[in-house]
């Protein structure tokens, strides 16, 4: 696995290019690779922490952290591994390090996600269980997955 350096913002805190390549990253990967045209600008990243793993300045993976809002815990999002750095593991490093600062800034709380199916196992080793039946979002099979507190 590659070196990195974990960056953890604001949205406003980005520089303009640095938001640009994120947003892009997000778009080639969740829009066009997947062929699935939804709102990826859904009005949730301004009210949510950003995390990207860089080497340098290259992107290597980003995810969104969702605080908690009434009825519903923090949540991992918009996981997301550069295709130029697939392979190495970033994916797992990546949940780790946004778990590790879930549990830091919202101590005591489940963390959920809304997982694509077929990644039921991955997260599964990372300690998320499945609480939901299969549905379909965006034309893609997922399930929701909690995270108990440590």
């Amino acid at each position: 696995m590659p070196a990195y350096r974990v960056d953890v913002r604001r949205l406003e805190d980005f520089s303009a290019l640095d938001l640009h390549d994120m947003l892009k990253m997000r778009i080639d990967v969740f829009v066009v690779e997947q062929n699935c045209p939804y709102p990826e600008l859904d009005g949730f990243d301004p009210d949510s922490l950003h995390m990207r793993l860089l080497d340098g300045a290259d992107l290597l993976a980003c995810a969104r952290l969702m605080r908690p809002v009434p009825d519903a815990h923090p949540r991992i999002g918009r996981v997301t591994v550069s295709p130029n750095h697939r392979g190495k593991r970033l994916g797992e490093a990546l949940m780790r390090e946004a778990i590790t600062a879930c549990e830091k800034t919202y101590p005591g709380e489940p963390i959920e996600i809304s997982a694509q199916s077929h990644l039921q196992k991955f997260y599964g080793s990372l300690g998320f269980e499945r609480i939901s039946e299969e549905y379909i979002e965006d034309g893609i099979p997922h399930v929701d997955m909690v995270r108990q507190p440590a």
